[in-house]
């Protein structure tokens, strides 16, 4: 009482699909399946033909033949009820019932006949737990991918910088071919002449001296003026036409920069930096102790709700700028957080630490070392990992359909109240497009039609759409955007990355006082405190 082969032939007797179900050869079920054509009747009502060896149960679908080869022994009832089955299942995976349609999802149907038919009797399968079956979703499969994808982009990003580079260096080395700089300081006036096939010669007046090069220059440059303050102006007189140098860009450099930008690519001006940030920035920091709170978050969200992953890393750094304050030590309090976990540096002790909250070397005649670049030391590090999606500082949400040849993208974030998030990003992949998509509506406000939001930019190049909040508090902790796009799938909106930084943090940690271990006032001290994300993504 078998199923010794399911089939699917064509009316002259082709067989498109054939799955055996029990140990027979080849030629033999090529020989049932080749007699089959020449026994059915035309007229007949029945489904089945009988004949010494075997029973033929059959079911027309348009221009072909589903077919069931059974032993006369077997169960017709059951027979049947597994042909239905099966005339179900073959319009789930091939769209048209044809001789192509049938050739080019034949796997499909292979391994479906396989979820119902085993080792020849039928298995108690609707079509629903069928179809789950044979697409062995995998949430690790899908991470896995995503991992990968994000590699790629990152290498193709750092690709285009590169590029970018490249092509600035360039320009810059034209620029220097091209222009000349000149550049004079006297306290009265100077004149320079530079003739053709002549010896360069400098002629000045009132103790003042020019330097210059070039063929046939002559410029007359005017005593600065004392009055000015940092900043002295000098006025030129133009020179004769045809034959003066014009410094700065050429205008076929600032074409080929008008055209990366509208290409999406970021161009950094060369701004020299004034004398006030010049030593600003060439200063230390002034305090000698410096602690620096940073928390890393990775969340993977997904896009019909849920959270796929949280892990959030955090890291208490010091740093100290004098060998004298190294004796020292470090109290702190935390925010009280049960699912995070602390785990100092090998180090510190850890009994001073778990009884005082105290960080201190389990030494205490070695200071902490000095000198140390970046953040510092690292003292103290934890981690938190949960399934409450009520944790998450940013929920995205959204929401694309298809309306004739368009794709209607609503957009839509919320926030947590816990978090004040500034610089956020929000990057929506797209497929390539030939316009730039259309803003309907961001926050409430109406967007123009032909015209990209101020806090809203498309990148041609990488194609994506990118959504940029300065800051997130309690005047704005919901909004949401709307842009249409031509008719895509809609897969191809995912995943969406999101970027953000904040000041406070889920540990809420924070340094109460620095005790000197050799007596004395303790030193000065500074906290910085940063939450970013890392990889934050809805899927």
């Amino acid at each position: 009482m078998v199923v010794l082969a399911a089939s699917i032939i064509n009316k002259s007797g082709k067989v498109l699909v054939s799955r055996q179900f029990v140990d027979m050869s080849r030629i033999r079920i090529e020989g049932y399946l080749a007699a089959f054509p020449k026994l059915v009747g035309t007229g007949k009502q029945h489904t089945y033909i009988e004949t010494e060896n075997v029973r033929y149960v059959y079911q027309p679908i348009e221009s072909l033949y589903l077919l069931l080869v059974t032993n006369k022994q077997s169960n017709i009832l059951e027979d049947l009820e597994t042909l239905r089955l099966l005339s179900r299942l073959v319009p789930e995976y091939s769209y048209s019932l044809d001789e192509e349609g049938i050739g080019r999802t034949a796997f499909e149907i292979l391994f479906a006949f396989d979820e119902v038919i085993s080792l020849g009797h039928k298995e108690n399968v609707t079509v629903a737990q069928v179809k789950q079956y044979c697409e062995m979703e995998s949430h690790e499969e899908r991470l896995h991918k995503l991992v990968l994808q994000s590699k790629i982009n990152e290498t193709k990003d750092l690709m285009k910088r590169k590029a970018s580079e490249i092509d600035k260096s360039k320009i810059e080395k034209n620029r220097g071919e091209r222009g000349g700089f000149m550049s004079l300081q006297s306290m009265g006036s100077g004149r320079i002449d530079t003739g053709f096939g002549s010896d360069n010669s400098i002629s000045s007046t009132n103790g003042g001296f020019g330097s210059g090069s070039g063929f046939g220059l002559s410029t007359e440059v005017d005593s600065f003026s004392s009055k000015s303050k940092g900043r002295p102006a000098a006025s030129a007189s133009a020179p004769p036409k045809g034959l003066g140098m014009k410094l700065g860009k050429t205008q076929k450099t600032n074409q080929f920069l008008e055209s990366l930008k509208a290409e999406g690519e970021v161009i950094v001006e060369d701004v020299r930096p004034t004398i006030g940030q010049s030593k600003a920035a060439a200063l230390p920091p002034s305090d000698p102790v410096t602690l620096t709170v940073e928390e890393k978050l990775n969340v993977t969200l997904k896009q019909d709700g849920g959270i796929g992953n949280f892990d959030l890393q955090g890291t208490l750094s010091l740093q100290i700028l004098d060998q004298d304050h190294g004796f020292i030590q470090v109290q702190i309090e935390t925010g009280g957080n049960p699912g995070i976990i602390f785990k100092t540096h090998p180090n510190i002790n850890k009994e001073l630490f778990s009884g005082d909250n105290m960080l201190g070397l389990k030494d205490p005649n070695r200071p902490f070392p000095t000198g140390q670049t970046g953040d510092g030391v690292p003292l103290l590090k934890w981690r938190m990992q949960t399934g409450n999606e009520s944790l998450v500082p940013l929920s995205i949400n959204c929401w694309p359909s298809v309306s004739g040849n368009e794709t209607y993208v609503n957009l839509e974030y919320e926030a947590s109240p816990i978090f004040e998030l500034q610089n956020v990003v929000i990057s929506i992949p797209l497929p390539a497009l030939r316009d730039a998509p259309r803003v309907q509506q961001i926050d409430g406000n109406g967007g123009n039609e032909h015209f990209i939001d101020s806090n809203c930019r498309y990148d041609s190049r990488k194609s994506i759409l990118e959504w940029s909040i300065v800051l997130i508090d309690n005047s704005n902790r919901s909004g949401s955007m709307e842009f249409v796009i031509p008719a895509v799938d809609t897969s191809q909106l995912f995943p969406i990355s999101v970027q953000f930084t904040s000041t406070s943090t889920f540990s809420d940690l924070k340094v109460v006082n620095i005790l000197p271990l050799r007596g004395g006032n303790p030193p000065k001290f500074s906290q910085r405190t940063l939450l970013a994300t890392e990889n934050y993504q809805v899927v």
